[in-house]
């Protein structure tokens, strides 16, 4: 965890990208205005030549950077996760009582995330909308077996299983915690979108403390 924290840069996996937009202002200005641009647009609408006449750059450029728009948003998503870890690890580090880090863990993967001023080019709120709204599509394309071999979910799923970790400090028998801890933050999110667009599935007359005190007593609920 030590090591973790120390850490001074989000890492990913470098099958992602083709140059790391992290090394110079154009991939940058890249990753900052594709969160805005997808989050307007839409996935399925936004492209290059949008994201190119918003940077005042060219295709050509982006592609430097980038294979596809796919790639994209696996970057996107990577380092919302990866950034979600280091909030995880940062909040919990200290607290030795196994059902209140469990409690800390699930409020961080329910709640709306924070701007970060640790990074300047990324609005990590607006981030979040996208992973509500576009995540799941990596998931449900003829390229996800390839990419998981590739290892581009790795962090997501490095995510899962420190919280299931957690799950299994209170009980080391029960079988189905990595499944657990995906369904509060897939449900979460999906809670959080018919909310906004579907009110009539969901019960959210408190809004996101709904849905917050809803997976937790999902989680407790079921590993007792």
């Amino acid at each position: 965890m030590n090591e973790l924290l120390n850490q001074t840069s989000i890492k990913i996996n470098d099958k992602v990208f083709l140059k790391n937009p992290e090394s110079s202002n154009l991939g940058r200005n890249i990753i900052s205005e594709s969160i805005f641009l997808i989050n307007e647009l839409g996935f399925e609408k936004f492209t290059f030549r949008k994201l190119s006449n918003k940077i005042g750059s060219t295709e050509s450029s982006i592609y430097r950077y980038f294979e596809n728009k796919h790639k994209v948003l696996l970057y996107l998503t990577s380092w919302y996760w990866c950034w979600l870890e280091y909030q995880l690890v940062f909040k919990t580090v200290n607290t030795k009582d196994p059902q209140e880090k469990l409690k800390t863990a699930i409020e961080l993967l329910t709640q709306t995330a924070k701007q970060d001023s640790n990074y300047s080019y990324i609005n990590e709120s607006v981030l979040h909308k996208v992973v509500i709204a576009e995540s799941s599509k990596l998931y449900h394309t003829q390229e996800v077996d390839s990419d998981n071999k590739d290892g581009l979910f790795l962090v997501y799923k490095r995510l899962v299983h420190r919280v299931s970790v957690m799950v299994l400090e209170l009980n080391p028998n029960y079988e189905y915690s990595h499944m657990l801890i995906s369904t509060v933050i897939e449900g979460a999110h999906q809670q959080k979108h018919f909310a906004l667009h579907l009110p009539k599935l969901t019960d959210t007359q408190d809004g996101e403390k709904g849905i917050t005190h809803f997976f937790t007593q999902v989680v407790f609920s079921s590993i007792s």
